[in-house]
């Protein structure tokens, strides 16, 4: 039995893990050791930061509800979030670029037709989302499903205020028609900042970061034979497109919400004038 010291205790670990059945299970937890151990080793972590870690991830755990994801906020903040994103970006040229998930999807979307207003509290600036569901070549994807989430006007997603917001609220899933289009009435969405209550936010206070997203509305686009994109669609023009808390914003995916002042437009899509229109196609890769 050899004594243990700063490297050998690395390789003992490591080794422990050979018989590991799954290899890449296997490699996942060797490199895991070796990337956490080289980082006590060059910060040379002290016992009393390690324990100060530990609370803060079991802080984190414990925040975690069925209708709230501190682990994935932990993660969108650091950036890795993005990273595995861009990591596993394997699009085609012209396929829609994907996006971080983000902590809100937490709940299933209500199935709704095309057409129909998520926007079930008011208050917000109407507007009116559009596109067409399209495979690599152009070709339309009819019955594609599109999975929609958004905050409210005033920057809350229907989890965050049960009392105020009813279930679904800023939420829906729809079935492209038969030329893969899509359309849905909804408000304008608002920057927000991501929750602060919790350890992500006091870890954002330590660091002197501010906790804000630009606006967005959240899109999970599948359909048969495809390979399914997260992504967003941000408001161009909002405030923060340029430091995004959970660094996810892409130029492609900035969005005109263009104002429109005509009535009968209006009428057609069953909101008041003047509205908000934006217009965005979700192209996905062939399997």
């Amino acid at each position: 039995m050899a004594d243990s010291d700063e490297r050998t205790v690395t390789d003992e670990v490591v080794a422990s893990l050979r018989d590991t059945g799954d290899p890449r299970l296997r490699q996942l937890l060797t490199g895991l050791v070796r990337h956490l151990h080289a980082f006590a080793r060059e910060t040379r972590l002290t016992r009393e930061e390690w324990e100060r870690a530990i609370g803060f991830l079991t802080a984190t755990g414990q925040m975690c509800t069925d209708t709230r994801q501190e682990f994935i906020l932990l993660s969108d903040v650091l950036g890795l979030s993005m990273l595995v994103e861009t990591v596993n970006d394997r699009r085609g040229e012209g396929a829609t670029e994907s996006t971080v998930l983000g902590p809100f999807h937490m709940t299933e979307s209500p199935v709704r037709e095309l057409g129909a207003d998520i926007d079930l509290v008011g208050g917000g600036e109407p507007c009116v989302v559009s596109g067409r569901v399209l495979s690599g070549d152009g070709t339309a994807l009819p019955g594609a499903l599109v999975d929609v989430w958004q905050a409210d006007g005033h920057g809350f997603y229907d989890v965050q205020q049960p009392d105020v917001q009813p279930g679904g609220n800023g939420r829906g899933l729809f079935t492209a028609d038969g030329e893969g289009r899509f359309w849905f009435r909804t408000c304008v969405p608002s920057p927000y900042p991501i929750p602060t209550d919790g350890p992500v936010g006091g870890l954002l206070r330590a660091t002197g970061r501010h906790p804000y997203r630009p606006a967005h509305i959240h899109f999970i686009a599948s359909a048969a034979g495809h390979t399914p994109v997260t992504t967003h669609i941000f408001v161009a023009g909002s405030d923060f497109l340029d430091s995004d808390a959970v660094f996810a914003v892409k130029p492609g995916l900035v969005t005109d919400f263009a104002s429109v002042d005509d009535p009968s437009a209006a009428r057609e899509f069953g909101v008041a004038n003047p509205f908000r229109q934006a217009r965005f196609d979700l192209v996905l890769e062939p399997s």
